[in-house]
This record gives structure tokens, sequence and C-alpha cells, in this order.
């Protein structure tokens, strides 16, 4: 196995019995490797620092530090770690509260290996991906009356359908014979005039909205 190809994958959940389902799950796919386990984000906090992962899989609900938080702070020291919430529930303030901590991507704990493996190499390239329950959860919220996103520009509006369509950065950057850099600040003033926190967030809200064709 090449390892310089391998994605480092840490779990976090406080049932015992869950992580050693992940655990056995990671083992059946050459490119993903767990490096780490935690039974709360505390502890996870700090085994950060030393297994760096690329991946977490972070359960919401745990003693000492809860998901929503622990994610909120390994972000603010590990921006780089993209981290999918793993949850049994599709409450909305779970929902919206992890992805505006900087979650990308949000799944029930149904989800199936492959799709969960997909998720993770996606994650790894900045790609957002939300079980249907919680897009539900998201499109159903409530939200202002007034509709920021017809401030958008048409170029802000391009890049925003290349991201509901799940292209990263880089693709979205090669589609539109743009730099990353620009993609970034595009995807930035998006962030900003739809009032989101996140890709994902920004995706639910575009296609609540329509406004972009799918």
């Amino acid at each position: 196995m090449n390892t310089s190809k391998t994605i480092r994958v840490m779990l976090v959940d406080d049932h015992n019995v869950v992580r050693s389902g992940l655990a056995t799950f990671l083992k059946a796919y050459e490119d993903l490797e767990l490096v780490g386990e935690a039974k709360n984000g505390l502890e996870a906090l700090h085994l950060c620092r030393t297994k760096k992962p690329a991946v977490i899989l972070m359960d919401l609900k745990m003693p000492e530090m809860d998901g929503i938080a622990a994610t909120r702070a390994i972000l603010q020291d590990h921006p780089e770690i993209k981290i999918i919430a793993m949850t049994s529930f599709e409450e909305e303030k779970l929902v919206q509260g992890v992805l505006a901590a900087g979650a990308i991507s949000y799944l029930l704990k149904n989800v199936t290996a492959d799709n969960l493996a997909q998720a993770i190499r996606d994650a790894v390239s900045g790609k957002s991906t939300l079980s249907p329950e919680a897009a539900q959860v998201l499109v159903h919220s409530t939200r202002p009356a007034e509709h920021p996103w017809f401030d958008l520009t048409e170029r802000e509006r391009q890049v925003l359908n290349l991201v509901v369509q799940g292209q990263s950065n880089q693709q979205i950057a090669e589609a539109m014979v743009i730099s990353i850099a620009t993609v970034k600040a595009h995807i930035s003033n998006i962030l900003s005039k739809l009032q989101v926190s996140s890709r994902a967030e920004a995706i639910a809200y575009a296609i609540k909205h329509k406004i972009v064709s799918l």
C-alpha cells in the first residue's frame, strides 16, 4: 500500500461499539488509515496534535466536550483538518450548529460504507456531503424574509452553481479559467451575501431558493 496516498482518519465517539465498527470499516479500504480514536471532544483535541489526522469522523453528543464545541476548537488550532459530523440525530440545531462550527459534511450513522468512504475522500478534496435528512432540515429551517442572493454577481452565481454540483476549488478554477485564489474570494463573498457559514449551508440555501439550476 502506498502510504503517501493514504488518508489519515481519526474517530471520535463515546460509544466503544461505534468506534469498533468504524475501525473495521476503515480497514476495508486501502486508501483510508485509522490513526487515532477518542471518546470525547476534549480527548480528540489533544490527540490532533500528535496524530495529525486529515479527516475526523465526529460524533456530536458526547460527555466532556460535545462534537460542536470540539469541531470549533480543533479547527481553530488545525484549520487544515476536515471534520465530518456523524450522528444518529437530524435535529436542526445540531445540523446548523456543527456546520457553523466548520464541519465540511454531515452524515447520519446509517450511511453505507461506500458512501462514507467517498465522503471522506471528497472532504479531503474540499467537497461537502450532506445526508438527505440533514439537507431537508436545512432547507426547511427558517430564514429571513429578504433574499440576499439578489446581490450575487453573475460570476458568483456561476461559482455557486459549480459548488452545488460538488466541484472542488481546483475544479471550479479549471472550469472557469481563473485562479484558486479568485475562486476562494468568490466563495467567501457568496457565504457572506447568503449569510451562511459553510459550503454545505450555501448548497442547501441555493437549492431551497432555486438560485441555481440543478
